[in-house]
């Protein structure tokens, strides 16, 4: 009752609140890259090379646990000290330098901080609401002919791989305010990981239907799949965010044609947000009751994907969903019980629905550089230089980025990858699996088909989580019959920040979760309509206005050359 009560109170608060915030009180309107006006001239070749003597440049890091742990494993490595800022400061003249590296919350605290104050480093990693915001206060440079002039055709190629969504979400006033860190949307495709020795033990088969799906997850929490003689399991695993890439819920929510973080199409053809749509209401009523029969673990709201892990590492949990590098973190249970087995379905729908997978725009993160900083060009140089150690002619993948299975690619300060690289990679493999003959495989792939070499061979215990990702059965097997099928369902936004997402988009976003998740936790279903009301006038409506105006604008442009393929001649 007082968990409903602060709900409401929040949600009055915030109505009273944002109605007296004027959306468009920032300027700045998503344009193009386009060529400036006074055609600045290239710098020296000096420049374009190594820089003598070395120039220090200051960056900010966020670490964690999964860093240190790697860390641990290297002697004589540091966060700032290692083979990346050796290799900076040798081969470019570039010595890095952090002014500050803090975890988690505490990162972001300082972030938020040190970006209200104007006092950040020579070069900031920021969201596309930190850039806008940055931009707007004359706070960062224009890197639009940075990019054109001192990009490498290989950095061209990796970071419009995927079109112009995330420079058309670092340009403001058509200006390029930021270089955009690469990412990409099949890498957000969500998979169905099951424990298969229980499907095995209690006789039943994988699913075709989510009607299958919540038969299996009520016999795993009732049938003792663990055989403990106890009822301590949970037949799908949740954390306190729904929308974690392991363990959330977007690929079960898809299964009711249910997209809520995405903008899809209506039946006009104009887009509309996937968070308001019926089909959410209808997915909601079902975790509610999956929750209220104990098929949830009770106290998921209050946990983190760490703590919710615990649940599956203790042999608590036969369902999640989650991204292709589930397995990685699935490892572990197989050292608390050997004979412990999970496998990746794709996610399924309910009868008589055809199957779509959500793929989010996953460029979240651009490099941004402080106004006046002399060499704006070297968070391009070092980009140029990361694509090349790992990606180039002459890569050293098993040096720069994975090494025995380490993540050494994080040691460095920016860490942009081609797109479809891992799809790629198990193409690749495929391929030569096929065939007979990986005399072809060099690089990313061979490094893969290695480790699976060694597991099947050997027994490499780390090997177990490759094979589960790109081996026949794996992952991106799957992800490759999404696409093969036509399954899969982009977001249609991808031009970044609106005005009005500047003001609003943050309380939006909270509003949904905590409103999706007292709903699961028992609330009337009549709660979801009543959000819905709240989103569209905290400036929801405002919002959707804003991105159809982009929409049509961007359809209108697609029938035009790109800017981008203009800057690459």
């Amino acid at each position: 009752m007082n968990k409903r009560w602060l709900y409401r109170s929040r949600w009055t608060f915030i109505i009273v609140l944002a109605v007296c915030i004027p959306a468009g009180h920032t300027q700045g309107n998503s344009g193009q890259l386009h060529s400036s006006s006074d055609g600045q001239q290239q710098r020296s070749s000096t420049v374009l090379g190594k820089y003598d003597p070395p120039i220090k440049v200051s960056f900010v890091r966020e670490t964690g646990e999964d860093i240190q742990r790697m860390i641990d494993q290297l002697p004589d490595e540091t966060l700032t000290n290692n083979r990346w800022t050796r290799l900076y400061e040798q081969e470019l003249g570039i010595q890095i330098h952090y002014d500050w590296i803090a975890t988690g919350d505490v990162y972001h605290q300082k972030m938020g901080v040190s970006l209200a104050a104007g006092r950040f480093p020579d070069v900031v990693k920021v969201n596309p609401y930190q850039l806008r915001q940055l931009s707007n206060a004359g706070l960062i440079e224009d890197l639009t002919e940075v990019y054109r002039t001192h990009a490498s055709p290989l950095t061209k190629k990796i970071l419009e791989a995927e079109g112009r969504g995330a420079f058309d979400a670092a340009t403001i006033d058509g200006n390029l305010m930021a270089i955009p860190e690469s990412s990409s949307s099949i890498e957000t495709a969500q998979y169905l990981w099951i424990r298969t020795d229980w499907l095995e033990r209690l006789g039943l088969q994988p699913p075709e239907t989510m009607e299958d799906v919540l038969h299996i997850s009520k016999a795993f929490t009732a049938q003792d799949p663990n055989g403990n003689g106890i009822q301590d399991t949970y037949g799908l695993a949740l954390t306190s965010y729904l929308w974690d890439p392991v363990m959330g819920a977007t690929g079960f929510m898809a299964g009711y044609g249910a997209y809520p973080n995405i903008w899809i199409k209506d039946e006009n053809g104009d887009l509309t947000y996937g968070g308001i749509q019926p089909e959410v209401r209808t997915v909601l009523e079902v975790l509610q009751r999956l929750y209220l029969e104990g098929q949830i673990d009770p106290d998921f709201s209050y946990k983190n994907g760490n703590k919710a892990y615990r649940l599956v590492q203790d042999g608590q949990i036969g369902m999640l969903y989650g991204e292709q590098w589930a397995p990685f973190m699935l490892q572990t249970t197989r050292d608390t019980d050997p004979h412990a087995q999970w496998q990746a379905y794709p996610i399924v729908a309910e009868s008589n629905r055809a199957l779509l997978v959500p793929l989010r725009s996953n460029t979240g993160q651009y490099f941004a550089v402080k106004k006046g900083f002399a060499y704006p060009e070297i968070v391009v140089k070092l980009m140029n230089m990361h694509l090349d150690k790992n990606w180039g002619e002459e890569a050293e993948y098993e040096t720069y980025y994975n090494d025995d299975s380490r993540a050494v690619w994080m040691l460095s300060p920016v860490t942009p990858f081609p797109g479809t690289k891992n799809m790629d990679a198990y193409r690749q493999i495929r391929d030569a699996r096929e065939t007979g003959d990986f005399s072809s495989l060099e690089n990313e792939a061979l490094a893969i088909h290695k480790r699976i070499v060694a597991y099947e061979s050997e027994g490499l215990k780390s090997g177990w989580g490759w094979k589960q990702t790109y081996g026949p059965t794996g992952a991106f097997s799957i992800a490759d019959t999404y696409d093969q099928n036509g399954q899969l369902l982009n977001d249609e936004f991808t031009g970044g920040i609106t005005d009005t997402m500047i003001d609003r988009q943050t309380i939006l976003r909270d509003l949904q979760l905590e409103a999706y998740m007292n709903i699961i936790l028992g609330s009337p279903i009549e709660e979801f309509d009543q959000f819905v009301q709240n989103w569209r006038k905290l400036g929801g409506d405002e919002i959707t206005s804003e991105v159809n105006a982009w929409f049509k604008m961007n359809t209108a442009m697609n029938h035009q050359p790109s800017p981008l393929s203009r800057a690459n001649r």
